[in-house]
């Protein structure tokens, strides 16, 4: 609690210090910097750094433009995402279409002009404080930077801000807007019924997280819980099976005594050199009520009909972690092969002086160096199998279905497959919108605690 009020404090007197800045700019500066609070790039044109100036009045040009002709009508409308919805009006002799809002430009373009404004600001604020450092620079006696100076300094000394901007803008751009978009349709009713431009959305405020965790008839509350547990289940096993079946198959292969090492790693690398669009489906095929493992085990009288392997939620979710184990060890194969052979072989020697066996060797030398050196791929490969959606939606596409689970969810749908079919297939936007940021809760959550105990980040110098 008291970094978070230190955190709090520091940010609180970061603005204080900005607005006592900003007055005192005002207060102390000549009129050229008193007119740059209207005019941006005032003060730097009169004192001949046109560069500068050039560019933060084209910056304020293009602000006014773009608030009087687009951003303004959007952001009037962000309260209420609009009020007439386009219609076709029959009452003459020709249908005409009657343009009305679009809940979705709105809150798109509305977001878009938010972040402009804030944009502004900050330029805005840029422009007053350099005029307070061209009133000190002058107030000393130094001479002021030049144009030249500048773009000097943004190939040099700045270079990296001049390299990154276009990256920025593109990780705004594509990225924080579809997240913070998103955000805000989890607080609407986009969904099949509210379409615009004929249908409008508008604000519910937390009807639908309240919806999500209800337990009732009506609410997804039994649902989430079901697929959140499988979800948690899955990326356990998905995770620790393979890392501990692949290590057991790195050991075997690079035990002393093996022969064709290659030719068994080139086996298992096979797995991975096929597409799992195609391995997968074939798998899936194998394994149906008329595929080729029924048919055989009722051949050869180990089975009297049919296993329902896809159709049986128990069958089903074991299979997909037996058939993950088979995809996934061969990556962990590969890399605990690195990992084993630059374990010193002094310590095995050491340990065998010493009178420990295969086991304890194993539990005191090979298993705490190779945790060590992999705990963030354990975290991340944790984090990306609570997100994998190839295996579970090529396997089964999230089936069996039941009458016991709304949204179209299945007994092996992973929240990030449930949450593909209510876009996909139900349009449930809104409902996908707050199931998109409990993945990201639950992914948050996890990757921090673990994170924060990991022996390699806690102590990185410690195995050394």
């Amino acid at each position: 609690m008291g970094k978070e009020k230190k955190k709090y404090a520091n940010i609180g007197k970061g603005i204080g210090d900005n607005i006592r800045e900003i007055g005192a700019t005002f207060k102390e500066g000549d009129w050229k910097a008193k007119v740059s609070f209207l005019i941006m790039g005032f003060g730097q044109l009169m004192h001949k750094q046109f560069l500068r100036g050039i560019l933060f009045l084209a910056v304020e040009i293009f602000f006014i433009y773009y608030m009087v002709t687009f951003g303004a009508g959007y952001l009037s409308k962000m309260g209420t995402l609009g009020e007439t919805a386009t219609y076709v009006d029959k009452t003459g002799v020709v249908p005409v279409t009657v343009y009305g809002d679009n809940s979705f430009l709105i809150l798109l373009y509305g977001i878009l002009t938010i972040f402009v404004v804030f944009a502004f600001l900050f330029l805005w604020r840029m422009n007053i404080k350099q005029n307070r450092q061209i009133q000190k620079l002058l107030a000393e006696g130094k001479k002021l930077p030049t144009s030249r100076d500048d773009l000097r300094s943004l190939l040099n000394e700045n270079f990296d801000k001049t390299l990154m901007t276009l990256p920025n803008i593109g990780v705004f751009v594509f990225i924080i807007v579809p997240i913070i978009f998103m955000i805000c349709i989890a607080f609407t009713n986009y969904d099949a019924d509210h379409q615009p431009p004929s249908s409008l959305f508008t604000w519910v405020g937390l009807e639908n997280f309240k919806n999500l965790f209800s337990i009732g008839s009506a609410g997804f509350g039994s649902t989430f819980f079901t697929v959140l547990g499988w979800t948690l289940v899955w990326a356990f096993f998905a995770t620790f099976l393979n890392y501990f079946l692949g290590m057991a198959v790195a050991i075997m292969i690079n035990k002393k005594g093996i022969k064709f090492k290659k030719l068994w790693r080139t086996i298992l690398v096979m797995t991975i050199a096929i597409p799992q669009f195609v391995s997968l489906l074939y798998v899936y095929k194998m394994f149906a009520n008329d595929g080729l493992v029924n048919n055989y085990l009722i051949k050869w009288g180990l089975i009297d009909s049919y296993i329902p392997f896809w159709a049986n939620a128990t069958y089903a979710r074991i299979l997909i972690i037996v058939i993950n184990c088979w995809v996934g060890i061969p990556y962990v194969m590969l890399m605990a092969t690195g990992i084993l052979m630059n374990i010193p072989e002094d310590l095995y020697e050491s340990a065998r002086i010493d009178g420990a066996n295969a086991f304890q060797m194993f539990r005191k030398i090979t298993l705490p160096y190779m945790l060590f050196v992999t705990g963030p791929y354990l975290l991340t490969s944790f984090t990306g199998n609570l997100n994998n959606f190839n295996v579970i939606y090529l396997l089964t596409q999230g089936n069996p279905k039941s009458m016991n689970l709304t949204g179209g969810a299945g007994y092996t749908d992973l929240l990030i497959t449930w949450l593909y079919k209510l876009t996909i297939n139900d349009t449930n936007y809104r409902m996908a919108a707050v199931i998109g940021i409990m993945v990201f809760v639950v992914t948050a959550v996890i990757s921090l605690v673990v994170y924060r105990i990991l022996p390699s980040v806690k102590d990185e110098e410690g195995f050394q």
